[in-house]
């Protein structure tokens, strides 16, 4: 495989990543709001893939084909809330997915269980 080829693809690939993330991406630009600083914080998730292939030619020369692409999550986190000598964060709680509501539910659930099996019913006998 022509290595100057992949080793520009990636090169490019990951330029243009880091354009999209850096740290002002994590830690957002202050908001002052009179005496009071926010500072946003995110969560960043990024994935990269990159490949090629050389191809023979008629010609003898090796031509290579490639491609890479990638791609950036960033979901707000919380805000760094600073006034005057205190500081303390605020948390952004978003839309929770299926895992995290099952999470959330599963003490409910095995109270709801137990108290069905701890329930002590009383089965009345047919008469004949």
């Amino acid at each position: 495989m022509s290595e100057n080829g992949i080793k520009t693809v990636m090169d490019t690939t990951m330029e243009k990543l880091r354009t999209m993330v850096d740290a002002d991406t994590i830690i957002g630009t202050p908001i002052v709001v009179g005496n009071i600083t926010l500072l946003p914080v995110s969560r960043v998730s990024f994935g990269l893939a990159t490949g090629g292939s050389d191809f023979p030619s008629k010609s003898g020369q090796q031509l290579f084909g490639g491609g890479g692409g990638a791609g950036v999550t960033v979901n707000p986190v919380a805000f760094i809330c600073i006034n005057g000598d205190n500081v303390h964060m605020m948390p952004v709680y978003s839309e929770m997915n299926t895992i995290d509501k099952a999470i959330n539910m599963a003490p409910e659930l095995i109270d709801k269980v137990k108290s069905l099996f701890n329930k002590k019913t009383e089965i009345p006998l047919e008469k004949e």
